[in-house]
């Protein structure tokens, strides 16, 4: 390579200019490796890259295809703004889910809260609605409590710091209450379960649709916009699929209407997100939801 003064020989002609020498390297390697010399001169503040005037069609030819192969990469997407106060939909998550757990133990209320919340099919084809709910927060041992309790708090988190604690938990309970639902719709009537599995797995889909949801508008490599629902689906078959005590079908009825909702929160996410306030009311009617949902079942039983 040579640098002659700022104006190059007349039988030279310029094929590219930039402020980046870096890439006006990048194309000397291409005409390089077709046989085709060039030189680069620097003047005016600017790289400019000439070749002999014979040779100025072809190598405009192959740096086109040099460019149409390598597109400029977009600007990274901006990093999306996390909600505060994520915790305390957890902690909360975490509350009702112990307190459950206690009450059910020691039959709080005179009840006997398995036979009241358990999902049983047959019951809410009867019109028990209020099981796809409460059947949620009973569990059959503490192991069972203490995994939903570690998995859930967890990928509630990410999604109270995207979403915003109430709208999250909201959602969460919406999606897992409809995939209780559906599963009592497909399953024989004598089908019954119990467990905040199917909430969990309604998290995880709503983590991967919406952080996919964020990307497939970006022109970048498949890999990367697909990577949540991969990850999901990854994690779903691998947390998902157990003994024969696990209910497959309500971890995937779970994961698919969470993934559903998260799809659509992806969606709306370039509105205004949902303010502190907001974020309380919500949680707030979530976690009433569920207590109305236990009031009817005792008083039903």
């Amino acid at each position: 390579m040579t640098e002659p003064d700022n104006h190059g020989p007349l039988d030279l002609v310029e094929l590219f200019h930039s402020l980046s020498r870096v890439q006006c390297d990048e194309r000397m390697l291409v005409l390089q490796s077709v046989g085709i010399g060039s030189q680069l001169v620097f003047a005016g503040g600017r790289w400019h890259l000439f070749v002999a005037a014979a040779d100025a069609f072809f190598a405009k030819q192959q740096l086109e295809r040099y460019e149409r192969e390598n597109p400029p990469r977009p600007a990274p997407a901006a990093p999306l703004a996390m909600q505060p106060y994520a915790g305390i939909g957890s902690l909360a998550y975490a509350l009702v889910m112990v307190l459950v757990g206690y009450l059910a133990g020691v039959g709080g209320f005179d009840g006997d809260w398995l036979e009241a919340g358990a999902l049983r099919a047959s019951e809410v084809l009867r019109g028990e609605l209020w099981r796809p709910i409460t059947a949620l927060t009973l569990h059959l041992d503490v192991a069972h409590l203490v995994a939903n309790l570690g998995f859930g708090m967890l990928f509630g988190y990410f999604a109270g710091q995207l979403l915003g604690p109430g709208v999250a938990w909201a959602s969460i309970l919406g999606a897992a209450a409809a995939a209780n639902l559906i599963t009592s719709l497909v399953q024989a009537p004598s089908h019954s379960s119990v467990g905040a599995s199917t909430a969990v797995f309604a998290t995880l889909g709503m983590l991967a649709a919406y952080g996919w949801r964020q990307r497939h508008s970006i022109a970048e490599r498949w890999a990367y916009r697909y990577a949540p629902i991969v990850a999901g689906v990854a994690l779903l078959a691998f947390l998902g699929v157990g003994d024969e005590r696990t209910d497959v079908l309500a971890h995937l009825a779970g994961f698919v209407t969470g993934a559903i909702a998260g799809w659509g929160h992806g969606r709306a996410s370039r509105g205004r997100p949902l303010g502190g306030r907001g974020q309380l009311l919500l949680g707030a009617l979530t976690v009433a939801l569920v207590a109305t949902a236990w009031w009817i079942a005792l008083a039903a039983d």
